[in-house]
């Protein structure tokens, strides 16, 4: 009996745990089993490994052989444990030292003519190896530029199997060998689609813009059709600041389980734009998917914008499903196959119309909607989830002044202001654990540094126009404009000026 190990990594949504493949050659009627909770793809193993060794010119052992993923009960999916599994199987055989393989990590899909295919996650399983102990990882050769992304992390990039065993010493007929593949990352794509200075009139909306974008504050915009509702959420991006290292690492890591990564961009260093279809179902929006759940639209939208157009056409079910992120910022998706969870800390953008025909606007004269038509119509957006929007504003027909006044300020001029302001709340909030003032607690809003004068935001309270949350979110908007306005806390003025800002048809 003879024993041959290698390594590899299991991923559970974002979290990569490091897994020993033990392959175990007895005596006995031959035949590959594998055990610890494999899935669909993984059990298949057995026959893509056996045709992608005997590919290499080897001969594959005739005997009992039991393949054993450690830790059992940790749930193993996906095809990225061939590599892993033919290695050990032939360290097992004696085709190659044990030594060889003993401290490196195998991420790749195996080919029957031996090709090694790549995989899906391979960023967070790196980083998971590296932070292991572990940083010599061997990848298929398309995913090495993606590995590399990882500090720290020894690449080789193989195009077979063959070149991974010749490189431990077996006795392979086809010629190759294996390269090492580092990359440095650049900026990423940039996400943001058109300049802001492409929006005629549209002050208050552009102001809820700006305002939504130094404080990571949600928007709900309200109006006709053609008023630039969706021009102006596509501006969003453009107004964010670039993602920091470690947040540059997590949302690529979150695009590469997903498989919408591009390695040869680098790391994503412009927050990310999701707008999800009308039709898009619960899985789609919050991930979901057989066996272990993947990421959806909202996590892929982790540190950027997910945009809903036309909200109220979205299925209840599906907007229900927001109000964990919003309130926790990660999703954590209960299946059959175990539980993920991703981070998804997005600023949700929502556009409706205010009625289904859209006309609704002023004295609505022009509107065809029965009454019963109208409430059930925005009804579809919940209370709860509108409790959770910061600035819900109406975005009004332009008029003919608008269209002869020229452009306005340019996404770069606008950007510079939310720049300072996130600085201004940055120096603020520095070590409480929060980054802006979307975050910050409703106990740190009412502590000792909260503003003297909030008889608004009582009368509210009083009228059973806000919640308690609504006061809070409220206190949230009135520290952002301060930050832009350059002063050290909200008066009066700014607090006024937020919960107007909360309140659809309220000038500011």
């Amino acid at each position: 009996m003879t024993l041959g190990r290698a390594l590899s990594v299991s991923l559970v949504g974002l979290t990569g745990h490091l897994v020993e493949v033990e392959a175990q050659l007895a005596g006995g009627i031959p035949g590959l089993s594998l055990v610890g909770l494999p899935d669909a793809a993984l059990s298949e193993a057995r026959d893509r490994v056996r045709a992608a060794v005997t590919s290499c010119g080897l001969d594959w052992p005739s005997r009992r052989i039991t393949v054993n993923l450690t830790p059992a009960a940790l749930p193993k999916a996906g095809s990225g444990f061939d590599l892993a599994i033919a290695v050990a199987t032939m360290v097992g055989a004696r085709a190659c030292p044990a030594q060889s393989a003993a401290r490196t990590v195998h991420l790749g899909e195996l080919g029957l003519d031996g090709r090694l295919r790549p995989v899906r996650g391979v960023l967070p399983a790196v980083a998971a190896a590296v932070a292991a102990g572990y940083p010599r990882v061997v990848v298929a050769a398309a995913d090495a530029p993606e590995a590399a992304l990882v500090p720290g992390a020894d690449v080789v990039a193989a195009v077979s199997l063959a070149q991974v065993l010749r490189e431990y010493g077996a006795d392979v007929a086809v010629p190759g060998a294996t390269a090492v593949a580092r990359l440095e990352p650049d900026r990423g794509r940039d996400t943001a689609r058109g300049d802001l200075s492409d929006v005629v009139g549209q002050h208050a909306a552009r102001h809820a813009l700006e305002v939504a974008a130094a404080g990571g504050h949600h928007l709900l915009m309200t109006g006709p059709p053609g008023t630039g509702k969706t021009m102006l959420a596509s501006r969003l991006p453009g107004l964010l600041p670039d993602l920091d290292d470690a947040d540059a690492v997590e949302v690529t890591a979150i695009h590469s389980v997903a498989g919408t990564f591009r390695p040869g961009d680098g790391l994503l260093r412009r927050p990310p734009f999701e707008d999800p279809h009308h039709t898009a179902t619960p899985a789609a929006v919050i991930g979901g998917g057989s066996g272990l759940p993947r990421p959806g639209a909202a996590s892929r939208a982790h540190r950027g914008v997910l945009f809903m157009d036309e909200a109220p056409q979205f299925a209840p079910r599906v907007m229900q499903t927001l109000r964990q992120p919003l309130e926790h910022g990660e999703l954590v998706l209960h299946r059959a196959g175990g539980t993920a969870r991703y981070p998804a800390r997005f600023q949700l953008v929502m556009a409706a119309n205010p009625c289904p025909c859209g006309n609704a606007v002023g004295k609505g004269l022009d509107c065809t909607c029965r009454p019963v038509e109208r409430r059930r119509y925005f009804a579809r957006l919940s209370g709860p989830l509108l409790d959770r929007v910061d600035l819900q504003v109406d975005v009004l027909p332009v008029t003919r002044l608008d269209r002869r006044s020229g452009p306005g300020e340019s996404t770069a001029e606008v950007a510079a202001r939310v720049a300072e302001a996130r600085a201004r709340a940055a120096r603020r909030l520095a070590g409480t654990g929060w980054r802006s003032n979307a975050e910050v607690s409703g106990r740190w809003l009412r502590g000792p540094g909260a503003p003297g004068d909030t008889r608004a935001v009582d009368q509210g309270l009083d009228r059973g126009t806000l919640s308690l949350r609504g006061a809070d979110r409220v206190l949230r908007v009135a520290w952002t404009l301060a930050d832009l306005a350059g002063i050290a806390a909200p008066r009066d003025r700014e607090i006024t000026r937020a919960v107007s800002l909360r309140t659809r048809g309220q000038a500011l």
